[in-house]
C-alpha cells in the first residue's frame, strides 16, 4: 500500500475528504518522526512501538575492493508490532 492508497482508506473509512485524510496521515507521521528525533518512544496500544536503537561502530567489508572499514556508530528507527496486530496479521 502506497500513501497515496492510505490517504484514500483514511478518506473512506472517516467519511472525508481527500485533503482532510492526507492532512491526518501526514500529521500522524510528523508527530512520530519529531518524537523519535527527540530519542522519545511512540507506543501505540494494540499496533506497535516506534523507538530508536543505537548502532554500535563495526568492522565490514567494501564489496567493491574487499578491504575492511569501519562502519561508524549511528541510530536507527525501529517498529516493534503489538500483540494486537501480531494476532490480526497471523489471522487469530
Amino acid at each position: 500500500m502506497t500513501k497515496t492508497e492510505l490517504i484514500g482508506v483514511v478518506a473512506e473509512k472517516t467519511d472525508s475528504t481527500k485533503k482532510n485524510a492526507e492532512a491526518a496521515v501526514n500529521a500522524v507521521v510528523s508527530a512520530i518522526t519529531e518524537a523519535l528525533v527527540k530519542g522519545e518512544k511512540v507506543s501505540i496500544v494494540g499496533f506497535g512501538t516506534f523507538e530508536v536503537r543505537d548502532r554500535k561502530e563495526k568492522q565490514v567489508k567494501n564489496p567493491q575492493t574487499h578491504e575492511m572499514m569501519t562502519a561508524p556508530a549511528s541510530k536507527a528507527p525501529a517498529f516493534k508490532a503489538g500483540q494486537a496486530l501480531k494476532a490480526a496479521v497471523n489471522n487469530k
